[in-house]
């Protein structure tokens, strides 16, 4: 999708941003958590998705042999063993665990589409280069979702639009988890909710938790959140220009992150006509602006341990990504 310009407005009222400040101060419970320590099962929005579970794994290395082996929706774990290039998405099937074998396997070109579907984990991938208009992944009307673990890149050396989105959630999906992934040189990282004009089948859906995640050299959509409910914690944002950024009413709490020559680490009134919520606790916002217009409400429904930033970015630069499984 292309990106509009940007159309800030003046910011809401003294009151608001001095409420959001308050809020970042706010006393938060900080556990220490093992560096890049791999977990067996998603935590936050995505809990309780299994994927193919322990079903016995098929091996394949070809196209054609992975698309038929991630049709349908019985149980089923497809493992990638080196690198497929792709033009286009694959469609991925229900109750599915799709792993990469080793650190450099994976698809270019392409990505993989879940669209309809349930229950589906997709670990330990390298993933580049998705041509316009598929995304790296497109994640759409479909719940319950664990993205873990996968390199994410693209190049900055074409236009904007050359390449689609990394990781893309939109059109009502939800219980969705991205954590210890790492995306790279590229100009649109994480679009939720693909258009201001999607408020009947968005609205209420699209929760998703972003934890332990790298960012480094993406433009933005870090990520971009319409109308759903977002838990950012705990990940690493270097070379941005505008990282997390919540509209369309969309809730969004920023805990805990790091940011590095970032120029707005989060924004809520930005290119909609209707802004968002933020609430920011516990960042090291490296010198980075922040837009807050209305001050956020959200409170994570669930159990998570979130680190000290002191220690995100030692914790995320040694165990994100593929092949840190």
């Amino acid at each position: 999708m292309r990106t509009l310009p940007p159309r800030t407005r003046p910011q809401r009222t003294a009151l608001v941003t001095a409420a959001a400040a308050a809020l970042a101060t706010a006393a938060v419970l900080v556990l220490p958590q093992h560096a890049g320590a791999a977990e067996t099962s998603p935590i936050g929005f995505g809990a309780g998705t299994t994927g193919g579970g322990s079903t016995s794994a098929v091996t394949v290395s070809t196209l054609s042999a992975f698309k038929s082996a991630v049709t349908g929706n019985s149980a089923k774990v497809v493992r990638v063993n080196g690198l497929i290039s792709l033009s286009g998405q694959v469609d991925v099937g229900s109750n599915t665990t799709v792993m990469g074998v080793g650190s450099s396997s994976g698809f270019t070109g392409g990505g993989l589409r879940l669209k309809n579907v349930s229950n589906v984990v997709v670990r330990n991938l390298n993933i580049s280069k998705p041509v316009a208009p598929s995304d790296g992944i497109t994640v759409q009307a479909s719940t319950k979702v664990w993205i873990d673990h996968n390199s994410f890149s693209a190049d900055r050396d074409h236009d904007k639009d050359y390449y689609d989105g990394l990781l893309d959630i939109n059109h009502g999906s939800d219980n969705v988890t991205v954590s210890w992934n790492t995306f790279k040189d590229h100009f649109k990282g994480s679009l939720v909710g693909h258009s201001d004009n999607n408020a009947s089948e968005d609205t209420g859906h699209l929760k998703v938790t972003y934890h332990h995640n790298q960012f480094s050299n993406v433009y933005s959509r870090i990520p971009s959140l319409r109308f759903g409910t977002g838990h950012f914690y705990n990940n690493y944002v270097a070379g941005a220009d505008t990282a997390c950024h919540s509209r369309m009413g969309a809730q969004m709490l920023v805990e805990n992150n790091v940011f590095r020559d970032t120029k707005v680490a989060v924004t809520t009134n930005r290119s909609s006509d209707v802004d968002g919520y933020a609430t920011l606790r516990g960042n090291d916002l490296g010198g980075a602006a922040t837009e807050i217009s209305q001050a956020g409400s959200f409170t994570p429904p669930y159990s998570y341990t979130a680190e000290s930033a002191s220690t995100v970015v030692a914790s995320v630069t040694s165990g994100a990504g593929a092949g840190k499984l």
